[in-house]
């Protein structure tokens, strides 16, 4: 069997802290690609109560101008959450655009007392390795 070691080959960047979100639009913080030639957004959704939950992803080669991430430029989708069945589950794409920074934005609508989420980046492919 091969090992396969990730951990000194990844980064795991916080963007969007865990929290419970009611209505509203969050901005994570921005993650620095510098360095890294992959990178994957995990979208983590815990408890559910109710309202509608969107996450999005924003791009930038600035770190200061913000645009949306095209469908084109990402590897499957983020979908929103709007009710139970989207407790408890992760959602994650891959990010194929070519700006240094990305940020999640969750978007939340209808809630009153809202859903716990967080969000991740995962980069990979360092320039140089190990990263821990």
């Amino acid at each position: 069997m091969t090992l396969r070691d990730m951990l000194h080959n990844t980064l795991v960047k916080t963007s969007l802290a865990p929290a419970v979100r009611t209505d509203g639009t969050t901005t994570g913080t921005a993650v620095d690609l510098r360095g890294f030639d992959a990178a994957v957004i995990s979208v983590a959704f815990g408890s559910y109560t109710d309202g509608t939950h969107t996450p999005s992803l924003e791009h930038s080669v600035d770190g200061v101008t913000y645009a949306s991430v095209g469908a084109s430029e990402l590897d499957e989708a983020l979908e929103a959450v709007s009710d139970s069945s989207g407790a408890n589950t992760v959602q994650s794409v891959g990010y194929l655009g070519a700006r240094r920074y990305v940020r999640v934005i969750m978007i939340v609508t209808g809630s009153t007392s809202g859903a716990a989420s967080g969000a991740s980046v995962i980069v990979g492919e360092p320039h140089n390795a190990p990263t821990v």
